[in-house]
């Protein structure tokens, strides 16, 4: 950009970012070493690391106020640069909170990409577990196992929703409704209390320590057969990853979004194949043995 106005101050454009590299480097070596003095080396690296961050900081600030847009694309690359600054601006101010004054950030401040903000740490990668980042997808499936309800759920704790949803499927399907489950994290004892008075044959069980009342529900036959077939959602959940959603390959929420409605459309019409697939293959088979009866006769 500097270079197309004939603008002084960036022919060491590469030099700056290889300081910066250098600075941070450092400050990631001294946080993951051990060692005497550490909290002392690592505020003085960190200190090192948001001197030069805010010199670029400002230098930024200086160019913006001399630079001036004569096309779209110059336009476009300016608001690029815009987006970059809050970062920059935002992280400053993230790095010094946490390690010069030792704050905790809380979870909603973080952000884990800078190319897709909207983006969350869903699984921290513990140990046989794989790191996740995404957005969480809540998905209600039916008994022959299509997808009737889906939602992005970002941050908001799965508890928040149950009500929500069964009031909904209510209103959607009705009487038609015979059962209903859920996964443990989307109960509290309010909770279960109400959904009975929505929909009586619910499958969801308390969190914590089950008083004996409660422990005789979770222990019918009843119960622990809904239970059972519950555990089919996590198949479903599975089967979606193969169907679009293991990757968003396109930039941005709203894409994001669509993927991941056209992967919902996927499954559901995947699904669809394979029970008419299933009920050709049936239908041919008892086609087969008609005639095969009829030859006998014949014979």
């Amino acid at each position: 950009m500097a270079k197309e106005q004939n603008l002084e101050g960036w022919r060491k454009g590469l030099d700056w970012k290889k300081r910066v590299k250098i600075e941070f480097r450092k400050l990631q070596k001294t946080k993951k070493s051990g060692g005497k003095n550490k909290e002392f080396r690592l505020k003085y690296a960190a200190k090192n690391y948001l001197d030069i961050a805010k010199i670029l900081q400002q230098k930024v600030v200086d160019f913006r106020t001399i630079f001036k847009s004569n096309t779209i694309a110059q336009n476009l690359t300016f608001l690029e640069l815009e987006y970059y600054l809050e970062m920059l601006v935002k992280h400053i101010d993230l790095v010094e909170r946490r390690l010069l004054k030792g704050e905790k950030i809380p979870h909603s401040e973080k952000l884990f990409s800078l190319f897709e903000p909207h983006t969350k740490w869903i699984s921290k990668g513990k140990a046989g577990v794989v790191a996740e980042f995404g957005e969480k997808h809540l998905i209600v499936t039916d008994q022959d196992h299509f997808i009737v309800l889906d939602q992005i759920i970002a941050d908001t704790p799965d508890a928040a929703f149950t009500i929500d949803i069964a009031e909904l499927l209510k209103k959607k399907f009705g009487n038609r409704i015979a059962s209903l489950s859920f996964d443990k994290g989307f109960s509290t004892k309010e909770i279960i209390k109400e959904l009975a008075s929505i929909i009586p044959n619910t499958m969801i069980k308390q969190k914590g320590k089950p008083n004996k009342e409660r422990k005789e529900i979770e222990g019918t036959e009843g119960f622990k057969t809904l239970n059972n077939e519950h555990n089919a959602v996590e198949s479903n959940i599975n089967q979606l990853t193969y169907h679009g959603l293991d990757t968003c390959c396109d930039k941005g929420k709203i894409n994001f979004d669509k993927y991941v409605s056209l992967a919902v459309l996927s499954y559901n019409l995947h699904r669809l194949g394979n029970l008419i697939k299933k009920e050709t293959c049936l239908a041919g088979r008892q086609g087969e043995k008609k005639r095969a009866k009829k030859k006998q006769k014949v014979a």
